[in-house]
């Protein structure tokens, strides 16, 4: 048996979750998140939890089991306190602000870059040079950040380029000159 896909999900108060079609939907005070279940697993919502089953130990179900609990679970800490990935840009003249629906980025390109913000997704700049990228679901949230990173990936030797908050650039040494 799975280990995390055993576990019981605690639904918190304000968040209603049905299912009904092989169709799971949480509503939540942050918004509304609905996904299809896979077949190979049952979800049944009862007592304020919610809980995943497979019917048998085929390879598809076990693989199922566990995703499908990891699923809905960030589904209901997205409705309820949201997902969040943070940003930083390095470099002179490398710059974010938010223009309506759109981030434009100056990244030392010949053209500034326009990128539109999926809808669900917010972007704060905070410096020009600190980004958060803001959501409730998880995928998409994360998805936004690696699309917005890779326009100017970080550069080892000096570091330059959009990178994550947390992530570690490991440097290389420049060129020596003769001795």
């Amino acid at each position: 048996m799975s280990r995390i896909g055993k576990l019981p999900i605690e639904v918190p108060k304000g968040v209603t979750v049905t299912f009904a079609d092989s169709v799971l939907t949480v509503k939540g005070p942050k918004g509304e998140l609905s996904r299809t279940i896979m077949p190979e697993v049952s979800v049944a919502v009862e007592d304020g939890k919610i809980s995943v089953t497979r019917p048998d130990d085929a390879i598809k179900s076990r693989a199922a089991h566990g995703l499908t609990r990891t699923l809905v679970n960030n589904m209901v800490v997205g409705v309820t306190t949201g997902y969040q990935t943070d940003l930083e840009i390095n470099g002179v003249g490398y710059r974010a602000e938010v223009k309506g629906a759109e981030l434009v980025l100056s990244l030392g390109y010949s053209h500034p870059v326009v990128f539109p913000l999926p809808s669900g997704i917010a972007v704060e700049v905070d410096k020009m040079t600190k980004l958060a990228v803001k959501g409730i679901d998880k995928e998409l949230v994360g998805q936004t950040a690696a699309k917005i990173r890779s326009f100017r990936g970080p550069e080892p030797y000096k570091g330059k380029g959009i990178k994550y908050a947390t992530e570690t650039i490991l440097r290389k040494a420049g060129k020596t000159g003769k001795k």
